[in-house]
């Protein structure tokens, strides 16, 4: 494997995920493995010999850890929440009335950042992800609440509910698990 140095990773890993690319992530470190003149999409033929071994289910990570599915899960989860309440911002704006209150577009605002840096923390697995991912569930939940109680028969904002909830859930699964 290619030596990296950890800032250069760091800073263009945040700016990938940022950006929706959890193909890396999803693929493991197949790519990073490859020479700079090998197709980065096509699998590798063969992983040398010093690449760990880890159970199907679980990607390694660039630092050779293993990342399984459900933090995976939770990491789309949490991105798919992210761009979900951020879209929602416009949408309640639009629709005006109390979708537009300021407390409530402030919550999606909240909810938004914090999906995304829990989402970050979980890639790069930091040893203080359980600790967001414990709060992004609660604030997930805050405002599934909060868009239940301004959405009515809105089924963009019955989406945004469902999505929180589920990345609520999610989120709250890996801070048990973290903690345990």
């Amino acid at each position: 494997m290619p030596d990296i140095s950890r800032r250069i990773f760091v800073t263009t890993g945040a700016s990938l995920l940022a950006t929706g690319a959890s193909l890396m992530i999803s693929r493991g470190v197949g790519a990073a493995t490859h020479d700079a003149g090998h197709d980065p999409m096509q699998e590798p033929q063969r992983l040398p010999d010093s690449a760990p071994l880890h159970m199907p289910g679980e990607t390694t990570t660039m630092d050779g850890h293993c990342m399984d599915e459900e933090m995976r899960r939770c990491i789309q989860l949490c991105q798919d929440c992210h761009v979900t309440c951020i879209q929602m911002i416009g949408h309640c704006l639009q629709r005006g009335g109390g979708r537009a209150a300021p407390n409530h577009i402030r919550l999606l605002m909240d909810c938004a950042q914090l999906c995304t840096t829990t989402a970050d923390y979980m890639a790069r697995e930091s040893s203080l992800h359980d600790r967001l991912c414990g709060l992004c569930a609660e604030i997930c939940r805050l405002c599934a609440e909060s868009c239940e109680q301004v959405g009515g028969d809105d089924q963009i904002v019955k989406q945004c509910v469902e999505l929180c909830r589920r990345c609520a859930e999610s989120c709250e699964r890996m801070a048990s698990k973290s903690g345990a």
